[in-house]
């Protein structure tokens, strides 16, 4: 196992690698890989300087912390929920998340990135959170009855996650045009806009979540074995699921934040993860975090210049690959 696991570790390695590069290199201002290395070694034009550390790489960052928060968060809930279908953009999590940030943007004079103000911006996680919580508390609650079942506790998530997605579609039509099309853009999941702001916001409480959960990774381990087994090693487990639920919310809100709703990859990651180095934590959490970053930066290259100068939403990327994985998942359930 060990040798299987260094010959992945170093493969997917090399393949986040590679993908980077190409993320980096390939947009309406195209850069040889040669270029790319020499301006990230303090080489290259002014121009070259400039779209790589003041535009792309920014965005490289803020996407692949994004990717963390959702293939850890996604990690939780499927060994919290026993379900290989959970992921938070499922079960309603991000669904909150991002009705109390479009809540917060459409508060003041424009939903537009570029003037936001920052106290508005360093705010939006914190709102985020909030709004993930609430959903949390609310799914949590009405899935309780004499303890929390998995199978409630997801099917209670479906049905809140469709219900807020209803009230941000009602809430959507009293926008302007303009306005109506940015929330769209923003709530289908989206990485425009990102800059260094968004990365040193989120990122802080983005690795404490995720070194609480590794932490934690034995715990997981435990659940998966299911309640009885893990009650008999000495698991308190209605704790320990609520203390897990509310690490797997505020990753997904961190993530929601400042990238929107994007779906599927709380799913992808941990899944390719799972079947590349099994289903240990402390080997799965990690793989996921490198499965779904590959994902994400391939998924936004394509997003940015496929159809360029169109730019489409990251997320709808994703859900294109996400959606045939998610339905061959559900006929092998």
């Amino acid at each position: 196992m060990k040798k299987r696991l260094m010959i992945v570790s170093i493969i997917m390695s090399l393949l986040l690698v590679a993908v980077f590069l190409l993320a980096i290199s390939w947009g309406s201002y195209t850069m040889s890989i040669g270029e790319v290395v020499s301006t990230l070694f303090g080489g290259g034009s002014k121009l070259q300087s400039t779209t790589i550390f003041d535009i792309r790489l920014p965005r490289i960052c803020v996407a692949m912390v994004v990717a963390v928060c959702l293939s850890t968060s996604g990690c939780v809930l499927q060994s919290v929920t026993r379900n290989e279908l959970a992921e938070p953009g499922m079960i309603g999590i991000n669904a909150g998340a991002a009705l109390a940030v479009v809540l917060l943007i459409s508060s003041g004079q424009t939903t537009y990135y570029s003037t936001i103000g920052d106290a508005s911006l360093f705010v939006m996680p914190i709102v985020a959170i909030v709004g993930s919580l609430i959903s949390g508390l609310l799914i949590y609650r009405l899935s309780y009855k004499k303890g929390v079942s998995p199978t409630r506790l997801i099917l209670t998530g479906i049905g809140v996650n469709v219900g807020i997605n209803a009230f941000i579609s009602l809430y959507q039509l009293n926008m302007a045009q303009g306005d109506y099309n940015q929330v769209l853009t923003w709530i289908s999941g989206s990485l425009w806009g990102s800059s260094w702001k968004f990365f040193y916001l989120i990122t802080p409480l983005a690795l404490i979540f995720l070194g609480l959960t590794i932490w934690k990774s034995k715990i997981l381990d435990v659940l998966d074995l299911g309640d009885e087994i893990a009650i008999g090693l000495g698991v308190k487990v209605e704790k320990e699921r609520k203390i897990l639920f509310i690490y797997a919310i505020t990753l997904a809100a961190l993530a929601t934040s400042v990238a929107g709703n994007i779906a599927f990859l709380g799913l992808l990651g941990p899944q390719v993860a799972k079947r590349l180095v099994g289903p240990v934590h402390r080997r799965q959490i990690p793989m996921a975090a490198i499965v779904s970053c590959i994902i994400v930066l391939f998924a936004d290259s394509i997003s940015r210049n496929v159809f360029s100068p169109i730019e489409i939403p990251v997320g709808i990327t994703i859900a294109i690959v996400g959606v045939p994985y998610f339905i061959y998942l559900m006929l092998k359930e």
